[in-house]
């Protein structure tokens, strides 16, 4: 069998990290390529090379290069110790190859666009939890994603009730 991309929409919250640790149990195999989704909301022209990626997205960063203080600058993205612990791990025991993909934008097209261009086998995302009301003033990224997507997605609910 074909090796598949598996990704995961990471912003580094406790639900996402859930979502990420829920695939690494469930989803990837030996062989498989974990392409690690992060939406940057807020476009910062000051740091690095933001402008050359805006439109497209960073190339994608290797798991050996996300705990360089190089990345932060160049990106804007810091990637925490617990994150960067559950990846390294999952690479070395599940025999996989794990990158980074940034985006800046509207995570909910941001992650449709990630889909369909890197392309994904399919996509664990993570869900907030937040109630009727909230999801109807703020808008659900992950009842978006998958309501818009051309791959399977899983939505894993996230225990730990955020603020």
């Amino acid at each position: 069998m074909a090796d598949r991309v598996i990704g995961v929409a990471l912003d580094f919250s406790p639900c996402s990290k859930a979502a990420l640790r829920w695939a690494i149990d469930h989803v990837v195999r030996t062989g498989d390529h974990l392409i690690l989704v992060n939406v940057q909301k807020d476009v910062n022209y000051d740091v690095g090379e933001v402008q050359l990626w805006e439109a497209t997205g960073s190339p994608l960063i290797p798991l050996s290069d996300l705990s360089d203080p190089g990345i932060v600058k160049k990106y804007g993205v810091k990637p925490d110790a617990e994150t960067l612990d559950i990846i390294t791990t999952a690479a070395r025991q599940k025999e996989i190859v794990i990158v980074m993909k940034i985006y800046w934008g509207d995570p909910r097209e941001k992650i449709i666009e990630a889909i369909d261009k890197i392309p994904l086998s399919s996509l664990v995302i993570g869900n907030r939890g937040l109630g009727k009301i909230k999801r109807v003033l703020l808008g659900s990224v992950s009842n978006y994603v998958v309501n818009s997507a051309s791959c399977p997605v899983t939505v894993v609910k996230s225990t730990e009730h955020e603020a």
